[in-house]
């Protein structure tokens, strides 16, 4: 039987590599008015392991109680910045959010989610990007740590090489 701890590690472990998936999917696509429809299924899974990813910490780390991740997080938090500060429980709350959010209007209103402002798009994303960040490299220690590392280096130098075809489409 697995244990909850590598169930916990494996399902976010399994969301990052999906969300980093389907960004470098969406990156690689951006110019096509619809994206190709398995971006939108490995988005979905993503975020579905990490719903998953959220049950298993609150249920085999800290038994259902909210109070329990805060003093957790607040604790990690401490470990890396030196300032006890539980408060990040509630980006992680938002970043589910936002996923969840997203993947819905994916799925419910293809259209209108097609036609969002682009700076309502980078808005979420940026957030997205900054909390898989945190969450697979800068508050990850072991091997694991190098490969968020890989995974969100990927994610950002797609994201730079679209801008700078932008920037080369703008000033031509």
């Amino acid at each position: 039987m697995i244990s909850g701890e590598a169930l916990t590690r494996l399902s976010v472990w399994l969301a990052v590599t999906a969300y980093a998936i389907a960004c470098a999917g969406m990156l690689l696509t951006r110019e096509r008015p619809v994206q190709p429809g398995w971006i939108r299924g490995v988005w979905t899974l993503g975020c579905g392991f990490f719903l998953a990813h959220v049950a298993c910490a609150f249920g085999f780390y800290h038994d259902w109680s909210h109070a329990d991740a805060y003093r957790a997080t607040a604790r990690q938090t401490g470990e890396m910045t030196g300032m006890q500060w539980g408060g990040g429980v509630y980006f992680n709350y938002l970043f589910a959010a936002f996923w969840v959010a997203d993947v819905v209007w994916r799925w419910i209103a293809p259209r209108s989610f097609g036609r969002r402002p682009p700076l309502a798009a980078a808005a979420l994303h940026g957030y997205l990007f900054f909390m898989v960040v945190n969450g697979a490299f800068v508050f990850v220690r072991g091997p694991a740590k190098w490969y968020g590392l890989l995974l969100c280096t990927g994610v950002a130098v797609l994201w730079a090489r679209n801008c700078w075809l932008a920037g080369r489409q703008r000033g031509a």
